[in-house]
């Protein structure tokens, strides 16, 4: 039986990405992701916010992406897999991570340099990496033009929807 470890996370970013490379040469971003929930609390009636703090590594060329466009307080959208770990503190006690490996990665909001208020820190891509580009195609065929009928004139107009 197939199995799904995947994560969607739309929240804001904590601060500032810290990117490293490895000895290898790979490119590892992190940063710290908040997302927030609010209810009211059934016997006062007041508004409970609840933000939960999420560790997000990007890898190769998303890192890169990352280190460059990704500021603190940015809303973001992330897709990616939990990875649990391990460690141990320096009092010698065991304590367990989880850390989001992302695999896609989005900026929200609008963008910077496009005439807005906030035009002081220049042009940012929306998407973490461009769509691929097609190369150029012939013009397409001429369609026939449209028969007189279209088969649904004797069709009634109450549509129950």
């Amino acid at each position: 039986m197939a199995s799904v470890n995947k994560v969607i996370l739309v929240g804001n970013c904590g601060r500032d990405p810290e990117i490293r490379y490895l000895p290898s040469g790979q490119a590892v971003a992190n940063v710290s992701v908040a997302t927030s929930s609010r209810r009211k609390d059934k016997n006062t009636g007041e508004t409970i916010e609840d933000t939960q703090w999420h560790r997000v590594t990007f890898y190769d060329r998303l890192a890169e992406i990352a280190g460059e466009y990704v500021k603190k307080g940015q809303p973001i959208y992330v897709e990616g897999r939990l990875k649990y770990g391990k460690f141990t503190n320096k009092d010698g006690h065991e304590q367990n991570t989880v850390d989001i490996i992302a695999t896609e990665m989005q900026l929200l909001g609008k963008r910077e340099g496009m005439g807005g208020p906030s035009d002081d820190e220049g042009s940012a891509p929306r998407r973490a990496a461009p769509a691929p580009r097609q190369a150029p195609s012939a013009p397409a065929p001429r369609q026939a033009p449209a028969k007189a009928s279209s088969g649904f004139d004797d069709m009634d107009d109450d549509i129950p929807f």
